[in-house]
């Protein structure tokens, strides 16, 4: 995710770091190239059909409400995702409290522990990360999860055996088990948005639609605009693909582009607080790097 001051007139015009235009530059260059050279075949050639502009305004104004409607939908996945993890970070610390107010002293280290190791699977479990070990450092020996079908959900199993085992009465069972369902729900809700995308045919139809307009549009620029028809265009298909580029990012708010959410810099908060409820060194939080927090 991109964190920065909110940049100047400058930095508006040069910023490259977080916007979309690298990807999307090679599309509004054919684009522009192909504007311009409709625009040479018409006045050096042959004259070629010109159009009223009043169809494609409307056209546009049609492509414009469904990209809305597109970002408004990936934005609601992004920020979901991101309620979630505030759940989740909630719930860990509650979870420290709970272990220190209903576990024997010698009993509550290893469920923090396996907590910890939870929170680093569940990351790599959204992220498709099949080589992180960082949730594995957090286990002890004999825990080995590479090999179980779901690596998270095993550390939760892991933690539920021990705190049943030494919780004292069945008030503290009760407490902890909900604290456990509450994390449960969390982490269903966010593999919920990692296993759901946006459905296809609205990537599909944005796209085709959007190269369909960008290419009829010279013809009813042409005869008013002359050799400004391609900067015309250029401005067009920035908006139209812009739009387009940043919901594809949005729509999957646990990805590692830099508009995804930092589940890395999340993950550390948490083991700040858990480590701290444990008595050993808390590690410093995890900064920008560029603008970037992972």
């Amino acid at each position: 995710m991109i964190v920065r001051h909110k940049p100047g007139f400058l930095e508006l015009l040069i910023a490259t770091h977080g916007s979309v235009l690298p990807r999307i530059l090679p599309r509004i260059a054919v684009l522009t190239a192909l504007a311009a050279l409709l625009v040479w075949v018409d006045v050096d050639m042959i004259a070629l059909p010109h159009t009223n502009a009043a169809p494609f305004a409307v056209f546009g104004v049609a492509l414009s409400l469904f990209l809305g409607f597109r970002n408004n939908a990936a934005y609601d996945r992004w920020w979901e995702g991101r309620k979630l993890w505030g759940q989740l970070v909630a719930d860990m610390r509650a979870l420290g409290r709970d272990v220190a107010l209903f576990l024997p002293a010698e009993y509550q280290r290893r469920p923090l522990r396996l907590a910890l190791a939870f929170i680093h699977l569940h990351r790599a479990n959204l992220r498709r990360l099949s080589q992180d070990e960082a949730g594995h450092a957090w286990l002890d020996d004999g825990d080995d999860l590479r090999a179980v079908p779901h690596p998270p959900c095993a550390a939760l199993d892991l933690m539920t055996r021990h705190m049943v085992t030494h919780a004292p009465d069945g008030f503290a069972k009760k407490a902890l088990s909900e604290r456990i369902g509450s994390i449960t729900l969390a982490q269903a809700g966010c593999e919920r948005i990692a296993a759901t995308p946006l459905p296809f045919v609205y990537s599909l139809l944005v796209f085709r639609t959007t190269y369909l307009y960008c290419l009829l549009f010279p013809f009813s620029l042409i005869e008013g605009a002359g050799w400004m028809t391609p900067l015309f265009v250029a401005i067009v298909a920035y908006v139209f693909f812009g739009l387009a580029e940043v919901t594809e990012e949005l729509s999957n708010p646990f990805g590692k582009t830099v508009n995804g959410l930092p589940l890395d810099a999340m993950c550390r908060t948490i083991e700040i607080s858990l480590l701290t409820q444990m008595g050993e060194d808390a590690p410093a939080p995890l900064q920008p790097d560029g603008y970037y927090l992972s």
